[in-house]
């Protein structure tokens, strides 16, 4: 019984360090807009978003061009992995407010 929960430990171990070697980059939406409006991130990389909203409206996170989608609580924050990703220039946007929630992953 020892010698498993060793492996479970170790196990779990592994995947927390892989965990932290993921580059965090973060994004808030604020009066309906992504803040900053252009993120840099490194190119061949799996990263973490971790985006923001403070606003007191729901917001979805959308991007067709790196297939991404997910729903924002009001004054809440979610995660989310992209990549790895070739260098270019990735539009994302709020689906809710559109006019005003766009941005751009700028890949290098």
């Amino acid at each position: 019984m020892n010698r498993l929960a060793l492996a479970a430990v170790l196990l779990l171990w592994s995947f927390a360090a892989r965990a932290t070697d993921v580059p965090e980059f973060h994004l808030a939406i604020q009066d309906h807009a992504y803040q900053p409006a252009e993120l840099k991130v490194p190119a061949g990389t799996k990263v973490k978003l971790v985006i923001e909203n403070r606003d007191a409206s729901p917001e979805e996170f959308e991007s067709t061009e790196f297939n991404r989608e997910k729903i924002v609580l009001p004054n809440s924050t979610i995660t989310v992995y992209v990549g790895p990703l070739k260098p270019g220039s990735y539009r994302f946007f709020g689906d809710f407010h559109q006019d005003t929630a766009q941005g751009r992953l700028i890949v290098e």
